[in-house]
């Protein structure tokens, strides 16, 4: 179980917070990518886009390979995978909620089906 307090998680949902970052996830999770093919979906140059990999690389969200002068990058999945277990925590907090909020309304309106003129102010 991840903890709740986990402090690896900071460079994730730092990395996460941004959408030029989410971006290149998403584009990662279809296979391997170059530094320039990262970077060409964006106006921003190589550097720009350098930095941003730096910062998935820092959460551990993807891993880079050099091979000759080309820098390949790939998804690692791992650290989304604890990040979604952080936030299912929230999921099982707000679905609960949302299932005593639903019952309530449901009785509600079973009462005032039952009673129709109770609820109608004249």
């Amino acid at each position: 179980m991840v903890e709740l307090e986990s402090p690896e998680l900071t460079p994730v949902f730092h990395a996460l917070g941004d959408a030029t970052r989410r971006r290149m996830l998403r584009e990662l999770a279809g296979g391997e990518r170059t530094v320039g093919q990262l970077a060409q979906p964006f106006a921003i140059s190589l550097a720009a886009a350098s930095k941003h990999i730096k910062v998935l690389e820092n959460a551990g969200l993807i891993r880079r390979e050099v091979r000759g002068r080309t820098h390949l990058c790939r998804l690692d999945p791992g650290p989304l995978a604890s990040a979604h277990e952080w936030l299912s925590f929230y999921e099982r907090f707000w679905t609960g909620r949302l299932d005593v909020l639903e019952r309530l309304l449901r009785e509600e309106d079973a009462r005032k089906s039952q009673n129709p003129n109770r609820g109608d102010v004249q």
